[in-house]
């Protein structure tokens, strides 16, 4: 999923040409492609590639991942790190910071409105990949909160 970059990025307002004739197989093949990736940024579960436009992400919105209260926000990622710890190498060496450095990282940087994100793999090899992102979002000022908290 991550090799198809377009999926990773919202779909833009004007999108690709539509083909001047039936005949203009290499345009169509585009515009097929956008409609994928554009259809895949809204559903999909791959992580956008800026995190504010995760805020783009209607199916993604629920009001259980919606805070306003950043220690809330905190046991949440805290939660879903523990039950998903890093892998741990072999050689006994860290990996990955360990979670008071990244809960300390986010305590500081949430109430200046700065997204968190934390990935890792994890010990099954899959990704984890866990993000807090900010509410009016200071760089997509444009994009509105699909969920403002109550």
């Amino acid at each position: 999923m991550y090799a198809h970059e377009g999926n990773r990025r919202p779909a833009h307002p004007n999108g690709p040409p539509a083909p001047t004739s039936p005949d203009d197989k290499a345009t169509q093949r585009i515009l097929e492609r956008y409609r994928e990736a554009a259809a895949e940024f809204q559903t999909g579960n791959v992580p956008p590639l800026m995190t504010g436009h995760w805020l783009l992400k209607q199916s993604w919105t629920a009001a259980d991942r919606t805070w306003a209260d950043i220690d809330i926000a905190l046991a949440w990622l805290t939660k879903h790190y523990q039950e998903n710890p890093p892998l741990e190498r072999e050689d006994g060496k860290t990996a990955y910071c360990g979670l008071d450095i990244k809960l300390e990282y986010a305590f500081d940087v949430l109430p200046r409105g700065v997204d968190v994100s934390w990935v890792h793999y994890g010990k099954s090899q899959n990704l984890l990949s866990l993000s807090v992102v900010c509410c009016p979002n200071r760089f997509h000022p444009g994009i509105s909160c699909p969920l403002p908290p109550s």
